[in-house]
């Protein structure tokens, strides 16, 4: 069946086909809402928000103007946004790798040093990302994660194409210079344990020519 035909089967209060709808389109809904609000409990709430929001106004959805996986991330973005209106103090998950808690977890699962600093770079890129604008961050999410045309992504914001071109310029600027900045400090902190490292092979050399 169809989206269309789905939707009107739950129009009819059919739930067999509203339970299709939610496996179908639950996914990426919830990976929106994750990228947006970062962190699970409130991922669930807004997910969970969305599909009763369909069930309840299945009538509404107009495929001749939007397919329903677009309707559905408008009703998701408008609800991540109020979200965070009213909570300016969400709490971001430290890890955005789904089933890895900490990171002590990450380096058991890991094979080599690479996937760890792999695991590192996935934390760092999720930090900045948390911290972009609104908008800036859902649209590019919105592009570049759910794989939206500009037009697509712009008619879920209610916004311009321009409007949501230059939000995504923005929050591509603003993320180059976090993460630049992140990459320093990370090269300030190796240059620090080089300098400990020496520092302790210098005293322990010391001290064997003491005991000579």
């Amino acid at each position: 069946m169809t989206d269309e035909e789905l939707m009107l089967a739950v129009c009819n209060g059919d739930q067999s086909a509203y339970q299709i709808i939610v496996k179908k389109h639950l996914k990426p809904i919830s990976h929106y809402a994750f990228r947006m609000l970062g962190n699970s409990k409130d991922t669930e709430e807004i997910s969970q928000e969305t599909f009763l929001r369909l069930w309840r106004n299945a009538g509404r959805w107009q495929p001749a103007k939007a397919n329903l996986s677009t309707w559905l991330h408008r009703i998701a973005h408008n609800l991540c946004i109020d979200y965070l209106r009213k909570h300016s103090h969400v709490q971001i998950q430290a890890d955005p790798i789904e089933g890895f808690a900490e990171a002590a977890d990450i380096a058991q699962a890991a094979d080599t040093a690479a996937d760890i600093d792999a695991s590192v770079a996935a934390r760092q890129i999720h930090r900045a990302l948390q911290e972009l604008p609104k908008s800036q961050r859902s649209a590019l999410m919105l592009c570049h994660y759910q794989g939206f045309s500009n037009k697509e992504a712009a008619a879920i914001m209610d916004i311009s194409v321009k409007a949501l071109e230059s939000a995504i310029a923005r929050a591509k600027r603003t993320l180059r210079i976090k993460l630049s900045m992140l990459d320093a400090g990370n090269d300030m902190t190796d240059l620090a344990q080089t300098k400990i490292a020496g520092q302790d092979a210098e005293r322990e050399h010391d001290n064997d020519l003491a005991r000579i």
